[in-house]
């Protein structure tokens, strides 16, 4: 007798359970996304130039900011499993309406920037390998993944996405290709050498505003709200409080595995990185097609083009998540109809939203606007949003009113709100480390 999957439950009561013990690629889904999306091109980049410029030394904070990165990751899916909202959904309901237009306003220009110098990295990444016209190949990713993600449908795309979280696994090999000293490596993680100086700094806050971003909070709450659409029998867990053991379970398997494979393959790239570019001397790395360039010479063609290669697989990844973000973010704060579940004629401005977002950022590439600084200036949005987004989110999971008897427990305030503090931390030393730049 075989047993039911979820996609068949259409017959179930509202209440009905969850299965106990699931299969992983069940798990796996939002977080694993979420957390695969934060090693965009842009990403990549900055753990080049950190791998460049200070060797093993900053590994160590890949570490650190795993704890952080699942609990802030697995409130905000919290808040959208048992709401059946996400953030935006809920601050409109909770908060003013002036709070949620800017901090949205914000997270728009931040992502729409953050497209642009992600579709032109995977340019020119691919221009590397094959030749041909830089900016076609931008209009190209931006046309395909608008495409996709307005024309597939919702469970189809998100399997899509699944796979492609394995283009990640080319940084881990390229590190066991080039010579690593792993004696050092692990020396280093476990007894850091820590620079007061503006450049390490610097390098220190980079990181953390690439792997706290507000648009990865936006994005797996809302996944979680589109889970429930997409599976027969899952409601909101204010309205099925008995899915909630099974739920709560998956969304922590789920996240814990997504941000441990986003920080070990960050991980990968500053030890690939530091163990080629950093030891021949190249330690002036901007940009992720940079560094797969410089690694021609030193590690071999093989290892060259699985870089540049991982650079546009990741991309095709983290595009969607950028522009989807951006889409439910603002389509929620707007009261519009939204969700990749949903058929176009019956979201029409959400998935506008999309398509000018990745349009607006792909369009960045045919200005004067250098992309570097561009991408810059994104960092330090990120950097400002990140802390009042995290500061709301901690303040709506903690509300009987908003979570009803699913008010977060004290462990996840206590790491939450060290996020929270951390990331505040770093936005103050963003702002006193510019004129650094």
């Amino acid at each position: 007798m075989t047993m039911p999957s979820d996609l068949d439950n259409r017959n179930s009561p509202d209440d009905v359970k969850q299965p106990e013990k699931p299969q992983l690629l069940q798990v796996l889904g939002p977080g694993l996304i979420t957390g695969a999306s934060d090693d965009d091109p842009s990403g990549i980049a900055t753990y080049s130039q950190v791998g460049a410029q200070f060797g093993f030394d900053m590994g160590w904070i890949m570490l650190v900011s795993w704890p952080l990165m699942c609990a802030i990751q697995e409130i905000a899916a919290r808040i959208g499993r048992v709401t059946g909202k996400g953030i935006a959904g809920n601050l409109r309901a909770h908060y003013p309406r002036s709070l949620l237009i800017g901090l949205v306003a914000l997270l728009l220009i931040a992502n729409t920037i953050n497209l642009g110098a992600d579709l032109g990295a995977m340019a020119a990444a691919l221009k590397l390998v094959i030749g041909g016209p830089q900016l076609l190949y931008v209009g190209l990713f931006g046309l395909l993944s608008i495409l996709l993600e307005v024309f597939v449908r919702y469970a189809r795309y998100v399997s899509v996405l699944k796979w492609l979280t394995l283009a990640l696994f080319a940084y881990v090999g390229v590190a066991f290709v080039v010579h690593v000293d792993w004696a050092t490596v692990g020396y280093h993680l476990v007894a850091p050498k820590i620079a007061w100086t503006p450049d390490y700094l610097t390098s220190l806050v980079a990181i953390l505003g690439t792997t706290i971003s507000p648009y990865l909070f936006f994005w797996q709450a809302e996944e979680e709200v589109e889970e429930v659409k997409e599976r027969d029998g899952a409601k909101p867990l204010a309205r099925a409080p008995s899915q909630a053991k099974p739920e709560f379970r998956r969304i922590r398997v789920d996240t814990y595995l997504g941000m441990g494979l986003s920080n070990l393959v960050a991980l990968f790239i500053i030890i690939t990185t530091a163990a080629t570019l950093n030891a021949h001397g190249i330690t002036n790395i901007q940009t992720s097609s940079q560094a797969a360039e410089a690694l021609k010479p030193i590690a071999g063609a093989f290892t060259f083009v699985i870089f540049a290669l991982g650079i546009v697989g990741t991309g095709l990844l983290a595009v969607p998540v950028l522009a989807g973000s951006a889409a439910y973010a603002t389509g929620e704060a707007l009261g519009w109809h939204v969700g990749l579940a949903r058929k176009l004629k019956h979201a029409p401005a959400f998935y506008a939203t999309i398509a000018v977002a990745t349009i607006v950022g792909a369009a960045l590439n045919f200005t004067p606007i250098d992309p570097i600084k561009a991408l810059f200036w994104s960092a330090v949005i990120n950097g400002v949003v990140a802390v009042p987004v995290m500061v709301m989110m901690m303040l709506l999971a903690s509300r009987p009113k908003v979570m009803g008897r699913f008010a977060l427990t004290r462990g996840l305030k206590i790491v939450g709100w060290l996020a929270t503090a951390v990331m505040a931390v770093a936005a103050i030393g963003m702002f006193a480390t510019i004129g650094h730049q």
